[in-house]
């Protein structure tokens, strides 16, 4: 499985058969041109939505004709199983942002979680309903979704093996939300590469801090 970050929620999730997942596809240019990452110019066959907000769910930017997955609730795709579970993306359930849809996908033996716009603290109980999670993808830029400091504490909660910080700062993102260093600070098990890639049957013995760079 290979893993690359487009930028902001987006990630392309390509298995080893070639099944191409994309997530949260921004919209290039978006609120007034604070989204500047570089178009979406990727095929995918899925393409799974969080939220409706342009910097999420602009599913049009991507090539070939994938199945989207936008709802909560129980999908399989291509062999793919994706199971969606309704949170906020807000602190008080939904009345300032709306709704947000945390993804599980099922794919080569390994449970991997998108939290996409994660507003509110995850409670045992949500824990409980997530389930196991391999691999995670956690927003940690704050103002607009949890910060570092809940991020930590949703990790604890889900333990996975492999962390994914995403929805940060970065030169491409006019938003007022931090930057990673934020998340990363007073961590030292982490990496920075431009692509994650991870066979059958490997995780990492203990946590690990995947920092990917955006390709867009």
């Amino acid at each position: 499985m290979k893993i690359r970050y487009l930028g902001h929620a987006s990630f392309a999730i390509e298995t080893k058969d070639g099944v191409k997942i994309i997530t949260d596809p921004y919209r290039s240019g978006a609120y007034d041109g604070a989204v500047g990452y570089k178009e979406i110019d990727e095929e995918a066959d899925i393409v799974t939505v969080t939220h409706s907000h342009d910097d999420h769910n602009a599913v049009d930017t991507v090539k070939g004709n994938p199945v989207v997955v936008d709802t909560p609730g129980e999908h399989e795709v291509k062999g793919i199983k994706i199971r969606g579970i309704k949170t906020y993306h807000d602190p008080n359930k939904g009345a300032e942002r709306g709704e947000n849809t945390i993804y599980v996908y099922e794919i080569e033996g390994k449970k991997l979680c998108h939290l996409g716009d994660l507003g509110e603290e995850i409670t045992h109980d949500k824990a409980k309903e997530i389930g196991e999670v391999d691999i995670l993808f956690i927003p940690v830029g704050g103002y607009f979704t949890i910060d570092a400091k809940q991020a930590d504490s949703v990790i604890e909660k889900l333990n996975p093996k492999v962390v994914i910080p995403m929805h940060y700062k970065t030169d491409a993102i006019n938003f007022p939300i931090s930057p990673v260093e934020e998340f990363l600070k007073n961590k030292d098990n982490y990496e920075k590469l431009d692509t994650y890639e991870i066979e059958l049957d490997e995780l990492p013995p203990e946590r690990k801090i995947i920092v990917l760079r955006h390709k867009l």
